[in-house]
């Protein structure tokens, strides 16, 4: 197990645009851990570290401890919290059951809300509204949970006092947020429909630790478009 300053035995390949990958830098900072992070880039071909790490995706972020490679964001998240358990804030719960909630609902932020997000960004008229509505809709769902799940009600974040599983998964993606809502001239969430979720997302993005990783949403929405492709499918 890597320990702070042993750079060699964590490596993190990554895009910094990325959401994904915005994840991933979230948790390991929250823990503490010293890591290496290797640039790929949007606009160049994949490495061969990459396709040899992530040969069935072939996608970031990918992680690297002790040479063995960890692929997709999420499971990536809760693997940090397996093998450094002891460092840091808990990343997921506890108890059984309010873990296997937290592992629900950051699955709905990638099986479903992500996906309409990424419709509406590529959508254009009727399909771009109808997008915009769908993700209205998702975020008024995570709106409702703040409001009456007691695994998160009245608590400063999905996680309780702390950062949690789902803190990282929803707020890895406020930049993508922002900039699909500048892009389609659109609100998704709006303070006076989603006070709670409005809140939240104020006070996550006041984090030290995201603020030093969090992209430009304007330069991520502009190097998606430069390079004529849809965003990243949900890793």
């Amino acid at each position: 197990m890597a320990t702070e300053g042993e750079k060699g035995q964590v490596k993190l390949l990554g895009v910094t645009l990325s959401p994904f990958v915005v994840r991933v830098c979230i948790a390991l900072a929250l823990k503490g851990i010293d890591y290496e992070f290797i640039q790929e880039h949007f606009l160049h071909p994949k490495s061969e570290l990459l396709l040899k790490s992530n040969p069935v995706h072939k996608k970031v972020p990918v992680l690297i401890h002790n040479g063995k490679p960890i692929c997709e964001s999420m499971i990536i998240v809760q693997y940090i919290e397996e093998a450094w358990g002891n460092k840091g804030p808990n990343l997921m719960p506890k108890d059984p059951y309010e873990r296997a909630i937290a592992r629900f609902w950051a699955a709905f932020v990638d099986d479903k809300l992500f996906p309409s997000m990424q419709a509406a960004l590529l959508g254009q008229g009727g399909q771009l509204q109808k997008a915009v509505e769908e993700s209205v809709t998702n975020f008024l769902l995570i709106e409702e949970a703040l409001r009456t799940n007691h695994c998160f009600a009245g608590k400063v974040y999905f996680g309780g006092d702390e950062i949690g599983l789902i803190d990282i998964a929803l707020g890895g993606l406020s930049a993508f947020i922002k900039g699909v809502e500048k892009a389609t001239e659109s609100v998704l969430i709006d303070p006076e429909k989603m006070p709670l979720l409005s809140a939240w997302m104020d006070r996550f993005c006041k984090i030290d630790v995201v603020k030093e990783v969090m992209p430009d949403p304007a330069e991520y929405i502009s190097v998606r478009r430069a390079r004529m492709i849809s965003p990243p499918t949900a890793n």
